[in-house]
């Protein structure tokens, strides 16, 4: 690839990854952290929805994301979905790069003191 293909990648993801760090922060003002409310399992249901959606969406399109986004013009559309998803994945990732949150130990178990009563 070359520089001007890099610069021009950079600058559109830092574009993007900035409008999302906006609107992160214009949610929490509203929202707070309630996205992680349910715990682990809410989380990643809540990242499931949000992907049943897009597939919901594209699967009309024989699945090409591009040619679906092109058909769908609406501010609500799959865009939106998919701007919704990679920042609910912005926050997830966030949450387990914390350094508050509780460590796996060696059976991949979280020393928290908390029980998975699903087991």
């Amino acid at each position: 690839m070359s520089q001007k293909a890099m610069s021009d990648l950079e600058k559109g993801l830092n574009g993007v990854t900035s409008a999302d760090i906006r609107g992160l922060v214009k949610a929490e003002q509203s929202y707070g952290d309630s996205w992680k409310k349910r715990g682990g399992v809410g989380a990643f249901m809540m990242l499931a929805r949000k992907w049943d959606r897009l597939e919901n969406h594209v699967k009309k399109y024989n699945y090409d994301i591009f040619q679906a986004i092109c058909a769908d013009l609406r501010s609500e559309g799959i865009i939106d979905d998919i701007r919704d998803l990679r920042r609910y994945l912005l926050l997830v990732e966030n949450h387990v790069n914390d350094k508050s949150i509780p460590q796996l130990d060696k059976e991949g178990e979280a020393n928290s003191g908390y029980t998975n009563q699903d087991r």
